[in-house]
C-alpha cells in the first residue's frame, strides 16, 4: 500500500487585476502600513503561499485575510484600500468649496481664541458656520486636509 499524502489545501487563486510585480510594488510602495500588509498578503498568495501561510507571514488572522482576498477578487484594488480612505466611512463634506476656502484663509491667521489652530478649534469654526455640532476628529481632519494645501501652495 503505498504511503498518503499529507492534505494539502487548496490553493486560492487571485482573480488577474494585477500582476505579480504590480501586487509587490504596490506593498513596497503602500504610504499606510496596514495597506501595506495587505498588499504583502496578495503577494504572498499570488506567489502559492497558503492563506495561512501568508497571513501568518504578515501577522493577519486567518478569517480576516479570507476578507482581504475575498475584496480584492470582487472589488479590485480597490478592495485593498482603507475603508476610510475610501470614504465610505467619513460622512459627506460638511463645509462647502467656498466655507473650505474660508477656514483655509483662518488657518493662516492665528485662531481667534488664541494659541494655534487645533482639532477643537476647527470643529467650533465649522459649527458656527454650519449651525451642526462638529465633532474635534472632524475639525481634526479638515485641519490636517487644509494644512496640507496650504503647504502645498508653497
Amino acid at each position: 500500500m503505498p504511503p498518503l499524502d499529507p492534505i494539502v489545501p487548496p490553493r486560492v487563486q487571485l482573480k488577474p487585476h494585477l500582476t505579480a510585480k504590480e501586487l509587490k510594488t504596490h506593498y513596497q510602495q503602500a504610504q499606510d502600513r496596514i495597506e501595506a500588509r495587505r498588499w504583502h498578503l496578495l503577494h504572498l498568495v499570488d506567489q502559492q503561499c497558503t492563506i495561512k501561510q501568508a497571513a501568518q507571514r504578515v501577522g493577519f488572522n486567518y478569517d480576516y485575510a479570507k476578507e482581504i482576498i475575498r475584496r480584492y477578487n470582487q472589488e479590485g484594488p480597490i478592495g485593498v484600500k482603507n475603508r476610510s480612505q475610501r470614504g465610505q466611512l467619513s460622512p459627506r463634506s460638511l463645509l462647502t468649496l467656498v466655507q473650505q476656502q474660508e477656514l483655509q484663509q483662518e488657518l493662516q491667521k492665528p485662531p481667534s481664541e488664541g494659541g494655534h489652530w487645533t482639532g477643537s478649534k476647527v470643529a467650533r469654526w465649522i459649527a458656527a458656520k454650519t449651525g451642526k455640532k462638529v465633532w474635534s476628529q472632524r475639525g481634526w481632519e479638515y485641519l490636517q486636509r487644509l494644512r496640507e494645501n496650504i503647504s502645498s501652495e508653497f
